[in-house]
């Protein structure tokens, strides 16, 4: 299987004050291509962390990410942001919709970023994300008048629409109830088998961990080997 995502070594330490945060102690993870992976963990353990390391959100300390074959540790801003918005797809808890767009608008925008799709083309491509999450009749609603799931649906085809190789979700159905929750992981799972796209979960959502093909376990920082585990969806 090709590799997606490595880390070699990571450490990420945050200074606070005179004290210094030890946010990840030498992680060393390798998620191959088309995975359905969890990385779990307690509040405060590191996962958000690990998963800003891997969408080049924040550096490391020290240590190396690799995305898709590339190092990023020597990538400027403006190569991160390349690479976040050529290779990899968000998808926030508090879905980050734009308020003043509407529902296409809002999907459309990373293609608008790109800027390499004609208007012909980025419609098409708009078109089939909102028939894969099944929004057809609120194409033109603004997030405020959009349920929670509703929103949701919408940040998944935002971080699909440019066809990324890896999606990555920080506590995708935190802010939704049990049913809508389900649907939602249920939907991520079939773009996930459909695409092969790689999925990497930051979660403590034990809906979510049984549909995993593996649950990677991160504790003060470091990776748990005794509980590394294949997912129940493996």
């Amino acid at each position: 299987m090709a590799t997606s995502v490595e880390l070699k070594s990571v450490v990420k330490d945050y200074p606070l004050g005179k004290l210094t945060v030890h946010a990840l102690r030498g992680v060393d993870v390798v998620i191959g291509r088309g995975e359905f992976t969890v990385i779990a963990g307690p509040s405060g353990s590191g996962k958000t962390t690990l998963l800003n390391m891997i969408g080049c959100v924040d550096v490391p300390t020290s240590g190396q990410v690799v995305i898709d074959g590339q190092p990023t540790a020597k990538l400027d801003d403006r190569g991160r942001t390349s690479l976040r918005l050529e290779k990899l797809g968000f998808i926030f808890q508090t879905f980050n919709l734009i308020p003043v767009l509407s529902t296409v608008q809002n999907i459309e925008f990373p293609l608008l970023l790109q800027g390499r799709l004609g208007k012909a083309e980025r419609q098409q491509r708009v078109a089939e994300m909102i028939e894969l999450v099944d929004l057809k009749a609120q194409v033109q609603q603004r997030p405020n008048e959009l349920s929670g799931g509703q929103r949701q649906r919408v940040a998944i085809a935002r971080a699909l629409v440019t066809q990324p190789g890896i999606v990555l979700a920080d506590e995708p159905t935190a802010n939704l109830d049990s049913v809508t929750g389900m649907r939602i992981i249920d939907l991520m799972k079939e773009i996930n088998q459909r695409q092969q796209t790689t999925f990497i979960f930051s979660t403590h959502d034990p809906r979510i961990m049984s549909h995993a093909r593996r649950i990677v376990h991160i504790v003060d920082g470091a990776i748990d080997p005794a509980a590394a585990a294949p997912g129940a969806g493996a």
